[in-house]
């Protein structure tokens, strides 16, 4: 009888152990395209995509447990464009989004693509990362976005949830500023990895990620039960980003940039039941802050 409960106790243990190692944050679906290389050994790129699926999805980010259900959705699309050896270089495409309460919609929450992804790659050799040193510029930069993807997750549950994961991303930047690839250095560009980590962590942007959180947890995440006071509140949170505009009225500032590209036909969603005075609030707003997709913006006027 007893050895009978030792064997149920052991099973439990492993059980519960496996159901915490494998319940990691993120559910990142690795794409590895490389119609542009011609001639080479098409094997070792399913074994790259393959590596990079595990190094994000079988990670642990964060030191939270999440169900199963709670990891983040998310795709990164890996286009490689040339090759050399084991040298590659090409571009990576990111995205992030977010289940919205008692919906079965997902809320866009990050879209990015970074045209800097360089790195050597050698097959079956393990991707090696740390948080403390430059190991490899691919794991740079997968670990990069995988803290930016925590970040802005975080950020629309609680107000500045997600700095954590920002500092930690803002630390892979610093230990970068040796390495000889692209996309870490303030004077590379003003649209980097660099000034992306930069923005997010700066004081003079901080209403932008209040946004996040008042625009989803406080909007959003009400609308199926409260539709009019949702709105009220994507509405109100407008207002931060307006706010952050006005400060520095550059239609290209890139974080701001960042956050309208991935949201644009999402606020045109939001007012297709809205009031007249609500709509014509949020298009004075949208059409300050984002003139680029002022055509785009037109819909909300013409649904009145």
């Amino acid at each position: 009888m007893r050895n009978i409960v030792t064997l149920l106790l052991l099973s439990v243990f492993v059980f519960t152990s496996f159901n915490k190692a494998s319940a990691q944050e993120l559910r990142c679906n690795v794409q590895v395209v490389h119609s542009q290389v011609q001639g080479t050994n098409k094997q070792v790129f399913q074994t790259l995509q393959k590596a990079i699926y595990e190094f994000l999805n079988n990670r642990a980010w964060t030191n939270h447990v999440y169900g199963n259900e709670e990891r983040i959705e998310c795709n990164m699309l890996i286009n490689i464009q040339e090759q050399s050896g084991d040298e590659f270089r090409g571009s990576i495409q990111v995205q992030s989004r977010r289940p919205v309460f008692n919906s079965s919609y997902n809320s866009p929450i990050f879209t990015y693509k970074d045209d800097n992804m360089r790195f050597q790659y050698v097959e079956f050799e393990p991707l090696e990362f740390s948080l403390n040193e430059h190991k490899s510029n691919l794991t740079s930069v997968l670990a990069y976005y995988a803290y930016i993807i925590l970040g802005f997750d975080y950020d629309t549950f609680s107000p500045m949830g997600g700095g954590t994961y920002f500092q930690h991303a803002e630390t892979i930047v610093t230990n970068a500023q040796n390495a000889p690839e692209k996309g870490w250095k303030a004077f590379e560009s003003r649209k980097n990895r660099y000034w992306l980590a930069q923005n997010i962590l700066s004081n003079e942007y901080e209403e932008v990620r209040q946004f996040m959180y008042q625009y989803h947890r406080q909007g959003l995440d009400k609308m199926s039960e409260e539709p009019a006071k949702g709105r009220a509140q994507v509405t109100q949170s407008l207002e931060l980003l307006q706010k952050v505009y006005r400060k520095k009225p550059d239609p290209f500032l890139f974080f701001l940039q960042l956050i309208t590209e991935a949201k644009t036909e999402e606020f045109i969603n939001i007012y297709s039941e809205a009031n007249p005075a609500e709509i014509n609030r949020a298009y004075e707003i949208l059409t300050e802050i984002d003139p680029a997709n002022l055509e785009k913006y037109k819909k909300m006027k013409q649904a009145q």
